[in-house]
């Protein structure tokens, strides 16, 4: 699969934007683990253009999180135009367009999803953005806004016209929000539409090898994102390439190898955002790595409210040394955050 001259090899596995939750350090771990493709995570054309703070800040990325798109988001043509230029500047791989966040604040204005209501729109601006960028263009979007209006294949076939060079699709309508079972048979009628040239990538419920294993080869999809099933599980992308070679289930990593990856991904979260801002941006990732634990709620409580790195890597060696021995095969699976 290609992303315009981007190589991606066969059946590609992307980590998919979300808020508050892709920042750079927790893109590091999941490139280390096999993602072969990352996002951030979405960026709002209006606050772009204003040079609001929050906004640029997450324009920076790595050398080693590559090949990595910048994603953006909005309603009006001319700030998404704009807004896409500026992004060209912090020299991403490509641009990907956010035409599915289905979040109220964001679809209720007609961005992400509420696009979807005006394909005509939806259209034009894909057009004026690849216009605008020497990057490759993608974009990213659901079936349809509701049940009555799944109309994904002719979105598909109108914005491959515009020139995009890879198109993803959430396996649920805005209505849906995340509710019920992603339905990826619209995603494989896409696929395998005659007219359609650019790969598609599948994007919905995918947490496990097996399920990867199943959406490649049954939907004959290009490319898998996995999104939700990635929170506080970074090595999902290793159990989903270890089973596509070997078909073989991977262990679950136990305590100890948990607390080390956690404390190399607070390293980094330090390294690239500072003492403040590392430590409040790893307290979404840290205690997700130990859901299933017994009694954990003191220990969790240590890892979400101290703002002091020793008593971080304190609180996490006391967890090898009180549940060292504890068998994660058995442990709850992470709760799932919101894809975007």
């Amino acid at each position: 699969m290609k992303i315009g001259n981007i190589d991606l090899g066969e059946k590609p596995l992307f980590l998919a934007p979300m808020e508050d939750v892709t920042d750079p350090s927790f893109r590091y771990m999941c490139k280390r683990f096999g993602a072969d493709v990352v996002t951030t995570e979405f960026i709002s054309s209006d606050g772009l253009i204003r040079d609001a703070w929050k906004s640029r800040a997450k324009l920076n990325i790595d050398e080693a999180e590559r090949p990595v798109g910048i994603q953006i988001y909005g309603h009006l043509v001319e700030p998404m135009v704009e807004a896409a230029r500026i992004a060209e500047t912090a020299r991403p791989d490509f641009i990907d367009i956010n035409f599915g966040c289905p979040v109220k604040k964001i679809a209720g204005r007609g961005a992400g999803s509420g696009m979807m209501r005006d394909v005509p729109l939806m259209v034009e601006m894909t057009r004026r953005i690849v216009e605008a960028v020497s990057l490759p263009v993608t974009v990213k979007t659901r079936l349809g806004w509701d049940e009555d209006s799944k109309n994904i294949v002719d979105i598909a076939l109108r914005l491959q016209d515009t020139g995009i060079a890879a198109l993803t699709i959430h396996g649920r309508t805005r209505a849906q929000m995340y509710r019920g079972e992603a339905d990826w048979t619209l995603i494989g009628e896409v696929k395998r539409h005659p007219d359609m040239r650019i790969p598609i990538i599948g994007n919905g419920d995918v947490d496990s090898g097996p399920k990867a294993a199943e959406m490649f080869d049954r939907y004959g999809v290009d490319g898998v994102m996995i999104g939700r099933a990635t929170y506080g599980r970074p090595w999902i992308f290793r159990e989903v390439k270890h089973y596509m070679s070997t078909g073989e289930i991977m262990p679950q990593p136990s305590v100890a190898e948990r607390v080390a990856i956690a404390k190399e991904h607070l390293v980094k979260s330090l390294e690239i955002k500072g003492e403040r801002v590392g430590i409040l941006e790893m307290r979404r990732h840290l205690s997700n790595y130990f859901k299933g634990l017994p009694d954990f709620k003191s220990t969790r409580l240590k890892l979400v409210t101290s703002s002091d790195p020793a008593e971080l890597f304190s609180a996490l060696d006391s967890v090898v040394e009180r549940w060292g021995d504890f068998d994660m095969s058995a442990a709850v699976p992470p709760s799932l955050s919101h894809e975007v």
